[in-house]
């Protein structure tokens, strides 16, 4: 099956997010006693095999809107028609949004239609702390591909924009540019462990030269002060704050040496397993490749070919840039 380090990335978020769909908001007691073991169906939401939920569809969309070059007013327009005309969907259904999702989509709704298009660039101006929920986290792996190779301030601004359509807090924008600075290091051919720490050192000079929030470097203290590795496994959630499933996901990318095991341990702590399987396996798919997935895992997934075919418009758009 062809392959690039798109496909990889957008296939690691897809099959890991169809493989926790199925457990969403189960608590570890129930996964420890019926622990997940690879691709299943129904469960939570009734689901066949392979469906891919939010997490997925909101990836695509903003995957699709940069095939055509960088404009937060294409995002903004392919995140509504996901939610109204269930665009990149699975299986033509919207069956889970987050609420602060949906309410920032309906905010863009608005000011699309009002026509004041420079509001969308203006989102990150009025973030709160109830704009941290995991959902722009989730679906910016795309984003690595426009802003690899730019300079850290562009980078985070660009981030910060993009992040902002949905979740408009500085904090969701920082974990996405963690998490995105890991990413470019791995997609670089850096050693795992070697990535993370220089992106652990990148990111604290660059808070030094933007004079980041002392209080706000405190949420991040597990995973850029210290050594996340250092967390102990009890001391990981899986919830939908974004610092969270930032914490966990570079845990289990980082302790396990594998993509299946990247994915079903970190969707057997439960809770927002959808979530935190995506953005852990969109690491674990560039680190690994597609060829480390298991082939019934990947066959398995909905609309196989279209992620393929996505991939690749993706790949020839910045792959000489």
């Amino acid at each position: 099956m062809e392959t690039n380090k798109v496909i990889d990335a957008l296939l690691g978020v897809a099959v890991g997010d169809a493989i926790g769909v199925p457990f969403e908001f189960k608590s570890r007691e129930e996964m420890q006693q019926h622990p997940a073991k690879g691709m299943t169906g129904y469960g939570t939401y009734n689901q066949p095999e392979g469906t891919w939920s939010d997490d997925s569809s909101l990836t695509f969309c903003l995957a699709e809107s940069l095939v055509q070059g960088y404009d937060v007013k294409d995002i903004s327009e392919r995140f509504i028609r996901w939610e109204g005309e269930a665009y990149w969907s699975a299986r033509g259904e919207v069956f889970d949004i987050g609420i602060t999702t949906s309410r920032a989509i309906s905010r863009l709704h608005q000011i699309i239609k009002e026509g004041e298009l420079e509001e969308l660039k203006k989102q990150k101006l009025y973030g709160d702390e109830y704009d941290n929920g995991n959902g722009s986290l989730m679906r910016i792996i795309p984003l690595l591909f426009y802003i690899k190779g730019k300079a850290i301030k562009e980078q985070f601004d660009i981030i910060w924009e993009v992040s902002a359509l949905t979740h408009r807090h500085i904090r969701a924008a920082m974990s996405c540019l963690i998490y995105l600075k890991l990413a470019e290091k791995l997609l670089e051919g850096k050693d795992k462990l070697a990535a993370y720490q220089d992106t652990r050192k990148e990111i604290a000079t660059f808070w030094e030269t933007i004079d980041f929030d002392k209080q706000e470097r405190t949420h991040f203290e597990k995973v850029i002060q210290n050594d996340v590795r250092d967390t102990s496994l009890e001391d990981l959630k899986t919830g939908g704050y974004v610092i969270e499933v930032l914490e966990s996901s570079i845990w289990f990318f980082l302790m396990k040496d594998n993509y299946k095991d990247t994915i079903i341990s970190i969707i057997n702590l439960g809770h927002d397993t959808d979530t935190s399987a995506a953005i852990a396996g969109g690491l674990a798919g560039i680190y690994y490749g597609q060829k480390n997935m298991p082939e019934h895992w990947i066959t398995s997934l909905a609309r196989m070919e279209d992620i393929l075919e996505l991939g690749n418009k993706l790949n020839q758009k910045y792959s000489s840039e």
